[in-house]
């Protein structure tokens, strides 16, 4: 599979995480504000939403006309973004917005799992260029992912509907990515033992 054109990793990570960061400094300026827009008073979550979803369009289309590709996650993140974003603007209710991540991550456990069910090893078909491994490795970094992804769903409906609007925000803005990448490094010994040496033949995913 292609990787897509090589950019600049910096602009790549600002296309990525800007729209993020940009959300989580307008909702600290506007949090304890209430926004009248129209005939209507929005809070300042709801400000933040609307602003962070034309921006994050934008931001991928960019990432999109730059690379020539997108992940998948990028594409479902971007249709969720929209439909619960837009949805929370729309109804004035932030709890949509809210349910985002948590959508996000059992569809994503739910298709790894099935792909191990099947035994048609998705993510290995994906990454395999990007991080080459042996089927049984590909096999292990999905049960796991797959089980991270469970935890990370449970952990946001915990913390959206147990705590302050403003952990949500910090816990989705820095907590979560904070979550994956200690996960790859904790998964380092992983990718190491079962990684495939110059003179070795990868196994067939769909085996």
């Amino acid at each position: 599979m292609s990787e897509g054109r090589k950019i600049n990793p910096w602009l790549k990570a600002g296309l990525e995480f800007g729209p993020l960061i940009l959300f989580f400094v307008v909702f600290l300026k506007l949090k304890d504000r209430t926004v009248h827009l129209g005939a209507t008073d929005y809070s300042g979550f709801i400000v933040a939403t609307l602003i962070f979803i034309p921006v994050l369009v934008a931001t991928t289309l960019i990432l999109w006309r730059l690379t020539g590709r997108l992940s998948v996650m990028q594409i479902l993140t971007l249709v969720l973004v929209v439909v619960f974003g837009g949805l929370s603007v729309w109804l004035n209710d932030p709890r949509f917005f809210k349910m985002k991540p948590t959508i996000i991550y059992l569809i994503f456990a739910g298709l790894l799992g099935f792909s191990l069910i099947l035994k048609r090893n998705w993510l290995q078909l994906v990454l395999s260029e990007a991080i080459p491994m042996t089927t049984e490795g590909w096999r292990i970094l999905t049960l796991r992912l797959t089980l991270l992804f469970l935890a990370l769903a449970g952990a946001n409906e915990i913390v959206w509907r147990t705590m302050s609007e403003s952990t949500w925000v910090s816990f989705k803005t820095f907590g979560l990515p904070a979550l994956f990448v200690v996960f790859f490094v904790l998964n380092g010994k992983l990718f190491d033992q079962y990684a495939i040496k110059p003179d070795e033949k990868p196994g067939n995913p769909s085996e």
